[in-house]
């Protein structure tokens, strides 16, 4: 909203200063700051009604040090955060963007999943919440409406270089560009590569996985795209979900994910710097660098309240929607499959969980007797059971985060 206000001021009045609105650095270090004083300013607020309503969580015992003191502890916290971040977009991010519309459908369409099944849990008293199956489904539907959206939507286009002998066939624009002394051509089209690292260029198109079924194939191209999208946006929500398990594990390494895809999406929509680094231009994508802001800002107000000791929970309705948000901002700035490198802790702990359930089932059936691999899971309990302190297995999984944040920007430059 504040964006527009002070478009228009520019083009109509000449105060001075005006002219930062257009800076998408201003936008964002605004939207960082602005984040931070709803989520630790009203944050307290909000906690203070969490406890007036009795919204306190529901802990079994498990056998984990300290683990029966949080008992009571307010949950659903994750509104915060979720005001965190709408507020801040909605008032400095160019609300006609096709990326900044979509990623205020994620948040908004994850949040309302997680706290339909927070809500089962704290009013219903049902501790299994809402049911697995209206989690996927609710997963899948947002992956359906990111995968169609960025395949059909006219907008939402990549810069490729044109060769010499496909000027003269060319239907859409072509730009002329120079890099030192040599020229060449390129083209706004609709494409559906994406960056990989470890492969030829980073550059890898999903219609190739297709490829053997010969002349043609390019056309089946949406279903492999739209798959890609279904399995990641479930996964990672899921991970993260898993990951929410102790102090503000889940929040701090978000905001390390959140920094790391913020610098990502406004290298790849800044057409200077993506032409400098060799990387794939995305038009348009740099706006959400703000929204970005406004999620990393998110992320470290709340762990305000949400480090050890926590005062606070974010429930699923954080953590949902936090895992949606990362998955669907990956595939918009064609990031996806660095999500295994960028998201490698959310990535362990989904699947030390797998592990563990898949040989407990498969020694019970053999041997009669249900055997572990790990003490607990998901991986953190493990070195709780081990008697590592909290605080501890947090910082070290902050530090592994920020480890895989960086290997995950320096993969984009090995060829």
């Amino acid at each position: 909203m504040l964006y527009y206000l002070f478009e228009y001021l520019n083009q109509h009045y000449d105060f001075p200063g005006l002219r930062l609105f257009q800076y998408i650095t201003f936008r964002t270090s605004l939207a960082v700051i602005l984040s931070l004083i709803i989520t630790t300013v009203y944050g307290r607020r909000l906690i203070n009604y969490l406890q007036k309503m009795q919204v306190g969580e529901t802990v079994r015992n498990l056998g984990l040090e300290g683990q029966m003191q949080k008992q009571g502890t307010p949950t659903m916290g994750g509104i915060i955060i979720l005001l965190g971040i709408l507020v801040p977009t909605l008032l400095l991010a160019n609300l006609t963007n096709i990326y900044v519309i979509l990623m205020i459908v994620t948040t908004i369409w994850m949040g309302v999943i997680g706290f339909v099944d927070d809500y089962i849990k704290v009013f219903r008293k049902n501790k299994e919440g809402l049911a697995g199956r209206f989690k996927i489904v609710g997963q899948v539907g947002l992956a359906l409406i990111i995968g169609w959206t960025m395949y059909f939507n006219p907008n939402i286009v990549v810069r490729q270089t044109v060769d010499e002998a496909s000027v003269s066939k060319a239907t859409a624009p072509m730009v002329l560009r120079q890099k030192g002394e040599s020229f060449y051509y390129t083209q706004d089209v609709k494409s559906t590569l994406t960056n990989v690292p470890f492969y030829k260029n980073n550059e890898f198109d999903y219609a190739k996985v297709l490829k053997f079924l010969g002349p043609g194939y390019e056309k089946y191209a949406f279903m492999v795209f739209l798959a890609f999208t279904v399995f990641i946006i479930t996964a990672v929500s899921n991970g993260a979900n898993i990951t929410d398990g102790i102090d503000g594990l889940a929040t701090g390494t978000s905001a390390i994910i959140g920094i790391t895809l913020g610098l990502l999406a406004y290298v790849s929509g800044n057409t200077v710097i993506a032409d400098y680094l060799n990387i794939m231009y995305i038009p348009n994508s740099g706006e959400l660098m703000i929204f970005a802001g406004a999620f990393v800002g998110a992320c470290v107000g709340f762990l305000w309240y949400n480090s050890y000791p926590a005062q606070v929970f974010m429930g699923d309705t954080g953590s949902l929607a936090i895992g949606g948000i990362i998955a669907s901002f990956a595939i918009m700035i064609r990031k996806e499959l660095l999500i295994p490198i960028l998201c490698g802790l959310f990535l362990i702990e989904l699947v030390s969980v797998i592990m563990q359930v898949s040989y407990f089932k498969y020694t019970r059936r053999k041997f009669g007797e249900g055997r572990r691999i790990f003490l607990m899971s998901p991986l953190h309990h493990h070195y709780q059971k081990k008697g590592y302190h909290e605080a501890k297995i947090v910082t070290r999984f902050w530090i592994i985060g920020i480890l895989l944040a960086i290997i995950t920007i320096i993969t984009l430059k090995l060829r």
